[in-house]
């Protein structure tokens, strides 16, 4: 048996919910004598009277009643999915490793907020999977250039270079012993903003750099708290000169060997994003903004470095 007409549904759902055709009318903004035509109309479809009529209005018959939850259940989860749906396509979801989100990305998003309103930002701090990203679970996130195994349907827009050098407190340059030359470095505790230590092989190798023990040192979660260590004055860290821009501009980082600096093999960082989802209006404009707030740190960056890239 085919479906009955949705309008006849809708006119007989709210006319027995309601106990009349007029208050049905109302609800659904048309004349009593639709919903009067509509009702008719189902019931010829169905083969059954839905109503019994009476000089006072109508009554459900058995029939009537056995329908009336089924529709009324039936639309509210309509309702409810539909709702739900065009809430769900004016969330942003994006996902941003711990050092990014605390140093870059949260400090900034209300600005965001502010300018999109319509936009509900649900940010996950957290980093990626072997996949490097879950298109099913995220409109977008915050990556390095050279990840191995990222789907060719990701989207990949570099955002700022990664670049790298050791900062330590300042007191830690009048201490004894010196920090004077980069070979000084093997008598200072390096802090690693993860066990890999890759900061530091990377910029010993990439200067020449001998008689340093690149795995040598103290290993944190992530490098929000290995600059917190360095700032104490635990040790020399390999800092980022853009995620580190809060430290050297108050003056609690400094940098021993100013001129070098170089960056990674990781890439810059970049915004990913499933391909499908690439020109949707709330990932454009969040990859808008994001072009937009990054501006200011190219001109931080020609001031606190200048960026020696391993390709020279």
């Amino acid at each position: 048996m085919r479906l009955p007409p949705l309008n006849a549904l809708r006119a007989f759902e709210a006319a027995a919910r309601h106990q009349g055709y007029i208050a049905a009318a109302e609800e659904l903004c048309v004349s009593r004598g639709a919903i009067s035509r509509h009702v008719k109309l189902l019931e010829a479809h169905l083969g059954v009277l839905l109503f019994k009529r009476h000089a006072r209005g109508v009554d459900l018959t058995a029939s009537g009643q056995s329908l009336l939850p089924v529709l009324t259940g039936a639309f509210l989860d309509i309702a409810t999915e539909a709702k739900r749906i065009s809430a769900a396509s004016n969330d942003l979801r994006i996902i941003c490793p711990p050092a990014i989100s605390i140093r870059w990305l949260i400090p900034r998003l209300d600005q965001f907020r502010l300018r999109h309103p319509e936009v509900r930002v649900r940010l996950s701090t957290d980093f990626y999977g072997d996949s490097g990203f879950d298109a099913a679970e995220f409109d977008v996130g915050f990556s390095l250039e050279n990840v191995p195994g990222r789907p060719a349907d990701i989207a990949v827009l570099p955002i700022f270079p990664m670049v790298i050098s050791p900062a330590c407190a300042p007191g830690l340059l009048g201490q004894s012993p010196s920090l004077k030359t980069p070979s000084d470095l093997g008598d200072f505790s390096l802090l690693h903003e993860s066990r890999k230590g890759d900061d530091w092989r990377t910029w010993l190798r990439h200067f020449r750099i001998s008689g340093v023990d690149a795995s040598s040192g103290d290993s944190f979660p992530n490098l929000d708290m290995a600059v917190k260590a360095a700032v104490i004055g635990s040790g020399v860290v390999m800092a980022d000169l853009v995620l580190c821009r809060n430290e050297f501009e108050s003056g609690t980082l400094v940098l021993p060997f100013e001129d070098l600096q170089c960056e990674t093999p990781m890439g810059r960082y970049c915004l990913i994003g499933p391909q499908d989802q690439w020109q949707s209006p709330k990932v454009a404009a969040f990859k808008a903004w994001v072009l937009e707030s990054i501006a200011d740190e190219t001109g931080h960056m020609r001031q606190v470095a200048r960026a020696n890239p391993l390709s020279k």
